[in-house]
């Protein structure tokens, strides 16, 4: 950024319900603090999106907003514009608002996935299962065509999009998917000892168990993973990596 744009102080922030855990406000103050940057990155904890409305009254300056749950496909019906990629997603965890005030919403959830996730990958990981239907698994989903790897949706009840419910997945389908991803927000702090119901006795050393929960950092789904020796991954450096995106959005 050059010095003009430094000398203008804008508004970030974070749409989501519950969120005083945030890891966006820490990153963004701490990148801010650490880039000479004057510029705020906020909370906005709404009780329900129809109040997205008043942010944008009692708030100047606002250039980028992130999306968190349960927000991400909620928010589409506010923004004037989608990026193709997040129409193709059907979810929006990204937003910038030009100079003429346009809300345009982006994805870069899909692009912290797949680049965290593309490192660990091996010629047997062709199969995984999306533990979990919401705004996030639609753009893992997304990532994993991508990534050409075939997958499907597990849901507590029967849903449209959704192969299986937890109660129907057997050894035999948990060993012929040797990726398992929990986008679903169990074991989320404070609740750490609740994890996805899934047959945990089938996963082995060829498994790579994903969660997109960075707190804590080992949830109860990583630990029951990494005791059947299973690679174990959380979301932390997804978030790093899409809130760079995001970033590289508001400034693009």
């Amino acid at each position: 950024m050059d010095n003009v744009q430094n000398e203008l102080t804008y508004k970030f922030g974070l749409i989501g319900k519950n969120i005083d855990y945030s890891f966006s406000r820490g990153y963004f103050a701490e990148k801010f603090q650490a880039e000479n940057l004057p510029h705020k990155y906020v909370n906005f904890d709404l009780e329900h999106i129809s109040e997205i409305e008043n942010i944008f009254q009692n708030s100047e300056a606002i250039k980028g907003l992130n999306v968190t749950i349960p927000y991400k496909e909620a928010i589409i019906p506010f923004l004037d514009k989608l990026n193709k990629r997040a129409k193709k997603i059907g979810a929006v965890n990204t937003i910038k608002i030009n100079k003429k005030g346009t809300l345009i919403g982006y994805n870069t959830d899909y692009y912290g996935f797949k680049k965290s996730l593309k490192p660990y990958l091996s010629n047997n990981h062709k199969k995984a299962l999306i533990l979990g239907t919401g705004g996030a698994s639609k753009a893992i989903a997304y990532a994993l065509k991508q990534l050409k790897i075939k997958f499907h949706f597990v849901s507590r009840a029967k849903k449209e999009n959704a192969t299986f419910v937890y109660s129907e997945l057997t050894e035999e389908i948990i060993k012929a998917h040797q990726i398992l991803i929990n986008c679903s927000p169990v074991g989320t702090y404070p609740n750490v000892n609740a994890c996805p119901d899934i047959p945990y006795d089938a996963i082995s050393e060829h498994h790579i168990l994903y969660d997109l929960i960075y707190n804590p950092e080992q949830t109860k789904f990583l630990q029951l993973g990494a005791s059947q020796n299973a690679v174990t991954i959380n979301g932390l450096k997804m978030l790093e990596l899409q809130a760079e995106k995001s970033w590289e959005i508001w400034n693009s």
